[in-house]
C-alpha cells in the first residue's frame, strides 16, 4: 500500500512538472543569452570598446556588432554601464552613450530610437555650447555634452538572444 502511494505521487508529481513545461509559451522557457564577452543585465547586453572613435563611427560600429550605442533607462543600467567600461580597464574617464541633439538642439534622443526617460546630467548640462553628443563621465557616470567628432571609447547595447 505504501509502495502504491509513493507511485502515485511520483506519478502526480511528474504529470504536473510536464503539465507546467507544457502551459508555458515557448518564448518564456527559452533563456536569454549574451555573446562570448558580453555583460548581460535583464534582456540586454553590453560590451565596452577600447578604441576611441567620433560618435558617429562609434554608432556604426555597435551596429556592425548587432546593437546600437548603449541607450540608459534607469540608475541601475547606469551604474552597469559604468562598471562594464571599468572592467575595460583602459583609464579612460569618458565614454559615448547613444544619446545625442543632433536634430534639433536640447530634442536629445537615443540612437537605437527607445524612449527618454532618465537622464543623468551632471550640473550645468546638457549645454550644447559643448557640443551635440553625449558622454557619461567614469566612475560616477554623470552625463555631459561633448563635440560629437571627439574620439572616446564607447560601450555598445543589444538585446540578448535565445
Amino acid at each position: 500500500m505504501a509502495f502504491a502511494l509513493r507511485a502515485l505521487f511520483l506519478l502526480c508529481g511528474i504529470c504536473g512538472l510536464l503539465s507546467g513545461a507544457w502551459s508555458f509559451p515557448t518564448k518564456i522557457r527559452k533563456a536569454f543569452n549574451c555573446p562570448k564577452d558580453w555583460t548581460q543585465l535583464d534582456h540586454n547586453c553590453y560590451i565596452y570598446q577600447e578604441e576611441a572613435r567620433g560618435f558617429a563611427d562609434a554608432e556604426a560600429v555597435c551596429q556592425i556588432l548587432g546593437g546600437n550605442l548603449v541607450s540608459i533607462h534607469s540608475r541601475l543600467e547606469n551604474a552597469v554601464v559604468m562598471q562594464v567600461a571599468i572592467a575595460g580597464g583602459t583609464g579612460s574617464e569618458e565614454i559615448w552613450i547613444g544619446f545625442h541633439d543632433t536634430l534639433e538642439d536640447d530634442d536629445f534622443i537615443w540612437t537605437d530610437g527607445s524612449r527618454d526617460d532618465f537622464t543623468n546630467f551632471l550640473t550645468n548640462e546638457p549645454n550644447s555650447a559643448n557640443g551635440d553628443c553625449i558622454e557619461a563621465v567614469l566612475p560616477d557616470g554623470g552625463w555631459q555634452t561633448e563635440d560629437c567628432g571627439d574620439s572616446e571609447p564607447y560601450v555598445c547595447i543589444m538585446e540578448a538572444g535565445h
